[in-house]
């Protein structure tokens, strides 16, 4: 993973070829396709707020949490600018605590991918799953070991891997391949992932 200090290195140069500055498409395509319009959205990894923005003007009570508190900073201030009203915090997802209504949505671009071992990956998806209402869905766009070899771009996860950390703590509802939405070409090749918590899963 990311530490926070190269995080905001970037963020303040404007090394971001994930950020766009659009909300993400198939973030849209999810809502549209779920026909969710109301509850509580965890926005993970939500770098300059983008997404995060865009659920909140919806009606959605938004949390957006990211590592880099520059992104956080600047997410603030973009909130503020749109009128849009979230609570951006800045900190470490794994020792992420809400006090809060449990969510009903947990939302993941591009950060649970960033775990390098299979037990960083399963803790990830315990605190999805502890963080979760009952049937809540986790929505993931994670980097795939498909395509040819490449030295940049997002972290890489096979179907396997993916399965074996989301397993049995989630009913996994489907993966899908996709591509990256990034502002350089070529974008490289990714899973969309939906999973629902599991109501009986004890750890």
């Amino acid at each position: 993973m990311k530490s926070a200090e190269k995080l905001d290195e970037r963020y303040r140069t404007g090394d971001l070829p994930w950020d766009t500055g659009k909300p993400n498409s198939h973030l849209l395509q999810f809502f549209s396709e779920e026909k969710i319009t109301s509850g509580h959205v965890l926005d993970i990894g939500t770098g300059t707020g983008t997404n995060a923005i865009w659920l909140a003007k919806l009606g959605f009570t938004v949390e957006g949490l990211d590592l880099s508190p520059v992104a956080i900073e600047m997410a603030r201030e973009k909130a503020a600018k749109a009128s849009a009203t979230v609570n951006f915090i800045s900190g470490d997802f794994l020792r992420y605590e809400h006090k809060g209504q449990p969510f009903d949505v947990v939302f993941d671009r591009g950060c649970f991918h960033t775990f390098d071992t299979p037990a960083e990956r399963n803790q990830f998806a315990e605190k999805v799953h502890e963080l979760l209402a009952q049937n809540g869905l986790w929505f993931s766009i994670i980097g795939s070991t498909d395509g040819p070899p490449r030295t940049t771009g997002p972290p890489r996860l096979s179907v396997r891997e993916i399965a074996e950390a989301i397993e049995p703590k989630f009913e996994i509802r489907y993966i899908k391949a996709i591509q990256f939405e990034i502002v350089t070409t070529p974008f490289p090749l990714g899973w969309l992932c939906l999973a629902r918590k599991r109501r009986h899963y004890t750890g």
